[in-house]
C-alpha cells in the first residue's frame, strides 16, 4: 500500500507511551500491530445490531423502553411530514447575511430524523421504519457536502458560496455524517440488504469520497494540531473517523486501509491528549467539555471495545483520569455551570451523561459517577434523540447507565485548576445553599476566548446573580474579523474593570500576572494582576484579589490599582463593572438582587459616594432568553480618580421569606 502524501513523522504522545506500556505496541509498529489486533468490521462498535432481538426488542429487550417508545413516536410523527431539506439559498446566507442557523437547522433535522428513524426500525423491524431509515440514507448519500458550510473553505479557495462536490472539506459535520451512516449500517445492516441492496455500497464509496481519502490524502488539516493549537475537533472529528473506519471498511483488499486510518486516527488523539493538561482542564470550558474531552474519551472506549481490550490505556493516562472531573468541578448547583468561554451557564438537557458515567466508571472516580447518575431520572429516557446516533444508541444499550439510581452530585468545596487558573468555592462541600463564587485568571488567547480575565460569577443557592452572558446564537462573524463586535465577547460586558476608557485585549499576550490561589477553611481566594490585560500605557497595576468567607458568608471582591497620572489633562473614565441577572433595586453604597428561580437574595455593599449608573441589556437572542430571560442589568461604579474600590456580596436571609410569599 502507497504512503499518504505529506507524511510527517509519527507522532508519539502520553496514550502511545501508555500503549506500549500496556499492550506492547510500539508507535512505529501500531498500523501492523492493528491488522492484528483489530475484531472483525461486523462486531467493531460496542453496541448489538438489530438482530439481537434479547437487546432490542420493543416489548422484553434490554434497551431502554422509555427511549425506544420516545423514538417510535417521533418516527411515526416525521414520517408524515416532508424531509428536511437544506437548501443552496440556506447555504449561500453565510457569505451573504451571515445567517449560518437556517441551513444548519434542515441539515441537522434531516440527522435527527434518520438517528429516531434508526432507533425505531431496531425496535420494531416494521418496514416502513426501515424505508424510513432508507430514505434518510440516501437523501445523506445524495446530499452535495456533509461539511457545515460555516467550515467549508470552497469560498476561499475556489470562490464559491456553495460547496465543491470535487474537493470536500473533512469538518464536524462530515465527520458526524459519516459517523451516523456507520452506525446505522451497523445497527441496520441485514434489514438494508433485505429491503435496500446496494445501498450499503453506496455508503461505503460515499464514506471513502467524503471523508476517508480526504483524512489519508491531506495531512494538514488543521484540526490535528500539528503547530501545537488542538481544541475540540480534533478528538470529535477523530473519534467519528474511528468509527467509520471500523465499522465500513470491510471489503476485500480494506484490512491494511482500516489498520492505517484507525492508527492516524490514534495519532490524532494522542496530539489531544498530549495538550490536555495534568488538571483535566479545559480552557473552551464546561459547554466544550462534552465535544472535545468527553469525544476523546468516548473514541478510547471505542478503540478498546474494537480491539478486545488491548488498545485499553485511558485509566493509564492521568490527564484523562483528571478530566472526567471537570464537569461536576464546573458544577455551580441544580442545573447551573460556570460558563467559561462560548458556553451556557444552564446548558442543554440533551447532554450524553451516560458517557460521562461509562468515562467515570472506567476511571473509578466515584464523585463524577455520582454526578452523571444524579442526572438519570427512572422512568424517562436514557438517552435523548437531541444526541448523535452514537451516543443515543450507547446510552439506550448501557445496563449500568440503565440500572444507576439518582443521587446528590458531589458539590466539591474548593476547585483549583491551575493549567487555565479558574477557581471555584462554596461555603461547604455537598450542599447548594449558600454563596459560590468562581474567578478566572488566564489570557485572552483561549480557544473560544472571551476578554474576560479576572472575571468572576457569584452564585446564590446554586443560581448565577453576578454573570458571564455566555454565548449567543454562532454567526458568520463568531469565528471571523467580527467576534470582538459581538457584545457577549467584550470584557465591557464581563465583570472585570473598564480602565481609562479602554476594555481588555484580545490575545495570549493580555493575561493575568502574578496569580496566587489560597483554599483554607476560613475563606478560599484568587488574587491576580490585571494591568498586563489591558493597553493602557499609564497602568502599572491592577490587583484584584476575589474571596469567599465562610463564617460568617461573604464573597468580597477587592480592587487596588496604580495608574500614572494622564498626561492628556482630562482624566478618560475607569471603572468596575458588574453583570446581574435578576431584579435589581440600587441605592447609594448598597443594592439588592433577587436571583432567577426563587434563589437567596443578595445584597451588595461599597463605599458610599461612589457614583452608579445601570445600563439594561434587553436579549432578544433565544440561546441567551432561554438562560436568561430577556434582559440582564449591568451595574457601573466610577472610580475614575479612585485607587481602590471593594464590593462584598451577602446573602439577604432576613428577608428572603418575604419575597418568596410576594411570589
Amino acid at each position: 500500500m502507497d504512503a499518504a502524501p505529506d507524511a510527517h513523522p509519527p507522532f508519539r504522545g502520553p496514550l502511545a507511551a501508555a500503549l506500549e506500556r500496556r499492550a506492547g505496541i510500539h508507535r512505529d509498529d501500531l498500523r501492523d500491530e492493528l491488522v492484528r489486533v483489530l475484531i472483525a468490521p461486523d462486531s467493531a462498535l460496542p453496541v448489538a445490531s438489530a438482530l439481537d432481538r434479547d437487546t432490542w426488542d420493543l416489548e422484553r429487550g434490554a434497551a431502554d423502553r422509555p427511549a425506544l417508545r420516545a423514538a417510535l413516536r417521533d418516527a411515526e410523527a416525521g414520517a408524515i411530514e416532508p424531509w428536511p431539506q437544506p437548501l443552496a439559498s440556506a447555504a449561500a446566507r453565510l457569505h451573504r447575511d451571515g445567517d449560518r442557523t437556517v441551513w444548519e437547522a434542515a441539515a441537522f433535522g434531516r440527522q435527527h430524523r434518520l438517528s429516531v428513524a434508526a432507533i425505531a426500525a431496531a425496535a420494531t423491524l416494521d418496514d416502513r421504519l426501515v424505508d424510513e431509515v432508507a430514505d434518510g440514507v440516501q437523501l445523506l448519500c445524495e446530499q452535495s457536502s456533509w461539511c457545515w458550510p460555516a467550515h467549508d473553505d470552497a469560498f476561499a479557495v475556489h470562490g464559491s458560496v456553495l460547496a465543491d462536490v470535487t474537493d470536500p472539506y473533512l469538518d464536524l459535520g462530515a465527520g458526524d455524517v459519516l459517523a451516523q451512516l456507520a452506525w446505522v449500517d451497523h445497527l441496520l445492516g441485514a434489514q438494508l440488504d433485505r429491503r435496500y441492496p446496494g445501498l450499503r455500497t453506496r455508503i461505503r464509496h460515499e464514506a471513502r469520497v467524503r471523508v476517508f481519502d480526504p483524512f489519508r490524502r491531506r495531512r494538514d488539516w488543521h484540526w490535528i494540531g500539528l503547530d501545537g493549537d488542538v481544541h475540540n475537533w480534533n478528538p470529535w472529528i477523530h473519534g467519528n473517523v474511528l468509527v467509520g473506519a471500523l465499522r465500513l471498511l470491510d471489503g476485500d483488499g480494506d484490512r491494511d486501509r482500516r489498520a492505517e486510518l484507525v492508527a492516524l486516527a490514534i495519532e490524532g488523539l494522542d496530539r489531544y491528549v498530549a495538550a490536555l493538561p495534568d488538571d483535566g482542564a479545559v480552557d473552551e470550558g464546561y459547554g466544550y467539555w462534552w465535544n472535545g474531552a468527553c469525544r476523546a474519551l468516548e473514541a478510547l472506549d471505542v478503540l478498546a471495545h474494537a480491539t478486545g481490550g488491548v488498545l485499553d490505556a485511558t485509566r493509564d493516562i492521568p490527564s484523562l483520569r483528571a478530566t472526567v472531573a471537570f464537569p461536576h468541578r464546573m458544577h455551580l448547583g441544580g442545573g447551573w455551570y460556570l460558563n467559561l468561554a462560548d458556553g451556557q451557564a444552564r446548558p442543554a438537557d440533551a447532554l450524553p451523561w451516560h458517557a460521562l458515567h461509562r468515562a467515570a466508571r472506567a476511571v473509578g472516580d466515584a464523585a463524577a459517577q455520582a454526578h452523571a447518575a444524579s442526572h438519570r431520572i427512572p422512568g424517562e429516557p436514557a438517552a435523548t434523540p437531541g444526541q448523535e446516533l452514537g451516543r443515543l444508541l450507547r446510552g439506550v444499550t448501557d445496563a449500568a447507565w440503565l440500572a444507576a439510581r439518582p443521587g446528590s452530585p458531589p458539590l466539591v468545596r474548593d476547585v483549583w485548576l491551575p493549567s487555565i487558573e479558574v477557581l471555584v468555592a462554596r461555603v461547604a462541600a455537598g450542599r447548594v445553599d449558600g454563596l459560590t463564587v468562581a474567578v478566572k485568571g488566564g489570557g485572552n488567547g483561549e480557544h473560544h476566548n472571551h476578554d474576560d480575565v479576572g472575571s468572576f460569577v457569584v452564585a446564590s443557592d446554586g443560581v448565577p446573580v453576578l454573570v458571564d452572558a455566555g454565548r449567543p446564537t454562532y454567526t458568520a462573524a463568531t469565528f471571523g474579523p467580527g467576534r470582538a463586535e459581538i457584545w457577549t465577547m467584550q470584557s465591557a460586558w464581563h465583570n472585570v474593570p473598564w480602565v481609562r476608557g479602554s476594555g481588555q485585549g484580545t490575545g495570549p499576550e493580555f493575561r493575568a500576572a502574578d496569580v496566587s490561589a489560597r483554599v483554607g477553611e476560613a475563606s478560599t481566594s484568587l488574587a491576580l494582576d490585571l494591568a498586563s490585560a489591558y493597553l493602557v500605557a499609564d497602568l502599572r497595576s491592577w490587583r484584584r484579589e476575589v474571596r469567599l468567607e465562610r463564617a460568617p458568608v461573604a464573597v468580597r471582591i477587592e480592587d487596588r490599582w496604580e495608574l500614572a497620572p494622564s498626561t492628556s489633562g482630562d482624566e478618560p473614565r475607569t471603572a468596575v463593572r458588574l453583570l446581574v441577572a435578576g431584579d435589581l433595586d440600587l441605592d447609594d453604597g448598597h443594592a439588592r438582587i433577587v436571583p432567577l428561580e426563587g434563589a437567596t437574595p443578595v445584597v451588595l455593599t461599597w463605599p458610599a459616594g461612589v457614583p452608579v449608573v445601570t445600563e439594561t441589556r434587553d436579549l432578544d437572542d433565544p440561546l441567551l432568553v432561554e438562560v436568561w430571560g430577556h434582559r440582564l442589568t449591568r451595574i457601573e461604579f466610577d472610580v475614575t480618580h479612585r485607587d481602590a474600590f471593594s464590593v462584598t456580596v451577602e446573602l439577604d436571609l432576613v428577608n428572603a421569606k418575604d419575597d418568596r410569599d410576594d411570589r
